[in-house]
């Protein structure tokens, strides 16, 4: 018999980070790239995919992400980015404009919103949680509680598989 208790964590199976998660967080953190430096959808796709997916840098190490997912969302939100605003502004509250939120908030919810249209294979709750944990990662006060809402709205909106 094993000294080994069977549930020690030697005996648990490991679990896979969530590739997609990091995905979202990836493309979060380019869209924003891309929103303030103007960097150009190809370029900053192929600076993700080489240079931070699942790689170290100064000394923080980027989580293995499904590049794919990251790329949809990426290239999604350039390519609908017309569709995707007008959604975001009308779930919005009256007197703000989304101009007026930050550029992470933005990013935020532009590949929210890109997910809700896109990728009716997956839940709506998943796709709100993911999101508003990003925002919890960047924001402490009151952008999770926006990012929850504004997306909740939207889904209200575009989605079949919500209650309303």
């Amino acid at each position: 018999m094993s000294d080994t208790p069977t549930n020690s964590p030697a005996n648990q199976p490991i679990k896979q980070a969530n590739q997609r998660g990091a995905a979202r967080l990836a493309a979060v953190q380019a869209l924003y790239q891309m929103d303030i430096g103007g960097t150009g959808v190809l370029e900053i796709v192929a600076e993700y995919e080489t240079h931070r997916l699942g790689q170290e840098i100064d000394g923080d190490t980027y989580l293995k992400a499904d590049a794919s997912w990251f790329r949809s969302i990426v290239a999604g939100v350039v390519r609908d980015q017309r569709l995707l605003d007008p959604l975001i502004g009308t779930a919005l509250q009256d007197d703000w404009a989304l101009s007026r939120l930050d550029s992470t908030v933005r990013a935020i919810l532009r590949a929210g919103t890109f997910e809700l249209r896109e990728r009716k294979d997956v839940p709506v709750a998943v796709i709100v949680t993911e999101y508003v944990e990003i925002a919890k990662a960047f924001f402490e006060q009151d952008e999770p509680k926006l990012v929850n809402a504004v997306l909740d709205r939207i889904a209200r909106t575009i989605r079949t598989d919500v209650k309303k």
